[in-house]
């Protein structure tokens, strides 16, 4: 176990002026978060050799048929370490990156600063691997990572259909001891989940800064919200919402999904002024620290496992209580509160921290 916490400072600062919902949400984010986060590299590291990127389409069947009309044909970003061309005999471990809530695949490369915080990476001595970063953004800018007939089983996109894909058209080790799984966010929050359902297809886990972890509290729901929410009678009026409300539809598509109740196909946790316990019910079943006990068999499979938050993120207080979990039950793993609010620091820690904790703790060796 490792507990850092370099400033031992309380969250706040971007983070105060909130709305209400995202924090409902867990989704402790700025106000202006719909936009492109500014994020600044690291510096560029003297001798990093090229990364390759590839844009491809994956099709997945999991999200086929989806009330929301998702596409199945996914955008996904890989990249190709520098040897790979130059070394055709060699398969390698692949990480997979999950992006944050608002952002997809493209976004989420230029927040981290991808190709040149991988490229980094291996310059200072990380172990060359494929990095995966799939687009999991809907119509209401998230999947949530999670399964629904609304949105489309997301979760089973990345455990099962991308997986599969990437082992099929690249030179991958195609075990789980040589798979990572990664994710900032909304992304932590489906590195959380997908790490604990499927321990049988990834081998190391790295939770940054996972939103969502907590059930929801009925007080926690504004009526200002609710009202607001109310109005929504198509998918056009729900995309003039604000950030917050949408995130508040991302989460009820995810998680209360209702095939009975078009255009949405969701059910929200407060309708005509009431909350719906049935509902928040069904939201407090998709919350980690909900399952998590459920699941300690499964992460004690894992070789390793990190979460790490920023010390100005209003995340820290669930994403410390998930590691004192895993502490409790005796699954090792590390956790780090370092000086940073929810999006700084996240360049330099993909190259600093994630992709070093990957080439330490995946396989790269065949069997």
């Amino acid at each position: 176990m490792i507990v850092r916490d370099s400033r031992g400072q309380r969250a706040g600062g971007r983070f105060q002026g909130c709305l209400a919902v995202i924090m409902a949400l867990g989704l402790a984010m700025p106000m202006d978060a719909g936009a492109q986060v500014t994020t600044k590299a690291p510096p560029a590291v003297p001798g990093a050799r090229p990364a390759t990127v590839e844009r491809i389409k994956v099709h997945s069947v999991a999200i086929e048929g989806n009330l929301e009309g998702e596409s199945a044909d996914r955008d996904v970003l890989v990249v190709l370490p520098p040897g790979y061309k130059s070394h055709p005999d060699r398969r390698y471990p692949v990480v997979y990156a999950l992006h944050g809530y608002s952002i997809g695949a493209e976004q989420w490369v230029g927040e981290i600063h991808v190709p040149q915080t991988i490229e980094g990476a291996f310059a200072k001595g990380a172990a060359e691997m494929i990095v995966v970063l799939p687009d999991s953004k809907t119509i209401h800018n998230g999947s949530m990572y999670s399964s629904s007939r609304t949105t489309g089983d997301f979760e089973t996109f990345v455990a099962n259909d991308l997986v599969r894909y990437i082992d099929g058209h690249y030179r991958t080790l195609p075990r789980r001891e040589s798979r990572g799984l990664v994710g900032h966010s909304m992304g932590g929050y489906g590195a959380s989940r997908i790490g604990m359902r499927h321990a049988d297809v990834f081998g190391a886990l790295y939770m940054m800064s996972p939103c969502c972890l907590s059930p929801r509290d009925p007080g926690q729901f504004n009526a200002e919200a609710a009202s607001a929410l109310a109005q929504v009678k198509t998918v056009e009026d729900a995309q003039k919402l604000s950030w917050g409300l949408r995130a508040q539809l991302a989460t009820a598509a995810a998680w209360s999904p209702n095939p009975n109740k078009p255009p949405l196909y969701l059910d929200l946790p407060v309708e005509n002024g009431q909350v719906q316990p049935d509902v928040l019910a069904k939201w407090a079943a998709n919350a980690p620290l909900a399952f998590v006990d459920q699941y300690v068999g499964a992460l004690r499979r894992y070789k390793a496992i990190a979460i790490d938050v920023g010390d100005r993120d209003g995340l820290k207080v669930d994403a410390a209580k998930l590691h004192e979990v895993l502490d409790r039950y005796g699954v090792v793993n590390s956790f780090e509160i370092y000086s940073g609010d929810h999006t700084s620091d996240v360049p330099s820690r993909f190259q600093e921290n994630v992709l070093p904790f990957f080439s330490k703790n995946l396989a790269f060796q065949a069997r």
